[in-house]
Order: structure tokens, then C-alpha cells, then sequence
């Protein structure tokens, strides 16, 4: 990988990782209700899910999309479909307190990560970040590179949200103002769907 090319993927990184969607929604959510500390295996599960879907597309997964190509929109409907189940689960759910309800409970590492396969938004990055970035036949090592690198980026850059969400935690301190708060998180993350409506890039 050339100098530019290095540094137009971490401009591409850095620009998807920050930018509004399922897994920052869902972070800023988890920092008001649950605080930095409680929030940090969700935040850690998002950059290796991540990092983990990238290799997968550069090691075949993108070739088997490439040979059936509905199968990507099939991924990026379930997905949605999921993500619609839970922006209702949000806005329904019982508001915890502030030192948290018994009953709720933060995403796990292994949830996070688990979640990105069907996140839309995340089989876009993954797809783009390998056919755009890679070799057209990537080397195992480029690939590793490029995924590393990938998740390197999205952690620090996605704990802004998280970090956002613990500072809001002293001004939304009653349950009706979690309440207004869910609530506005699920209908954003409804509108987080966007990518569904863009074309489905190609894959390798």
C-alpha cells in the first residue's frame, strides 16, 4: 500500500468510524445510561467485529458475495430488519436508573462484535474498505494490515460517543428524561438505516 493510498483509507476510517450510525447511536445510549467504565467491552466488541468482518471479506467472503450478489442485500435487509426490532426495544424499555437498573445491562464484548454482522453500515465499511483499498488479489498480510488498521481508527473515534454519553448522564438524572432520551436514540437509530438506501458497492 503507497503512502496516498495509506492515507486516503485512514481519512475513509476515521470519516466512517465518527460519523453518525447503529454502533455510535447505540454507544452514546449505553455511555448516559450506563456510564464510561460499563460501556468499554461494547465500545471494544464494535472495533473487533469489526476488524474480524474485514478479514472475512478479504479472506472469501467477498469473493462468495461477488458470486451471488443478492446475498448482500439479503444481509443488509435481515440487518436492518434487526435494527428496527431494536430501536423498539429501546424506545419500549424501561428507563434505568442513574446508578442502573437490576435488570439492565450494557453490551457485552462478544454482543458487540456479534452485532456488526448485521449492521448494515458496518458491511458497507468492510466491503469499501477492502475493494476500494486492497489489491484485487490481497495478500494476507495486506489484508491484516488493512483490518488492523481499520480497528485502530474506530476505537478512539467511536469512544467519543461513548464519552459524549457519560458527560450527559448528571443532566438526564431522572427516569422521564431517560425516557425522552431513549426514545430519541431509537428514532435515530431508525434514521441511521440510511445506507440502506444507497447502492450496494462491489465486492472483491
Amino acid at each position: 500500500m503507497t503512502i496516498q493510498l495509506l492515507l486516503a483509507f485512514i481519512t475513509f476510517a476515521f470519516v466512517m468510524s465518527v460519523t453518525p450510525g447503529p454502533n455510535n447511536m447505540m454507544l452514546l445510549a449505553s455511555g448516559v445510561n450506563f456510564g464510561l467504565r460499563r460501556s468499554l467491552p461494547h465500545l471494544l466488541g464494535i472495533s473487533l467485529g469489526l476488524m474480524l468482518m474485514v478479514c472475512a471479506m478479504g479472506f472469501g467472503l467477498g469473493q462468495l458475495l461477488k458470486l451471488y450478489p443478492p446475498l448482500f442485500n439479503i444481509l443488509r435487509y435481515v440487518g436492518g430488519a434487526y435494527l428496527l426490532y431494536l430501536s423498539w426495544r429501546i424506545a419500549t424499555a424501561a428507563a434505568p436508573q442513574v446508578d442502573g437498573a437490576a435488570d439492565a445491562k450494557p453490551f457485552g464484548l462478544l454482543q458487540a462484535a456479534a452485532f456488526q454482522w448485521v449492521n448494515p453500515k458496518a458491511w458497507i465499511m468492510a466491503v469499501a474498505a477492502i475493494t476500494t483499498y486492497a489489491p484485487a488479489q490481497p495478500l494476507w498480510h495486506q489484508v491484516l494490515l488493512i483490518a488492523g488498521l481499520f480497528a485502530l481508527i474506530n476505537y478512539p473515534t467511536c469512544s467519543i460517543w461513548v464519552l459524549a454519553g457519560s458527560l450527559l448522564r448528571r443532566t438526564l438524572n431522572n427516569p422521564r428524561r431517560r425516557r425522552q432520551f431513549n426514545a430519541a436514540m431509537a428514532a435515530l437509530l431508525v434514521l441511521s438505516l440510511y445506507p440502506l438506501l444507497l447502492p450496494a458497492p462491489g465486492v472483491v
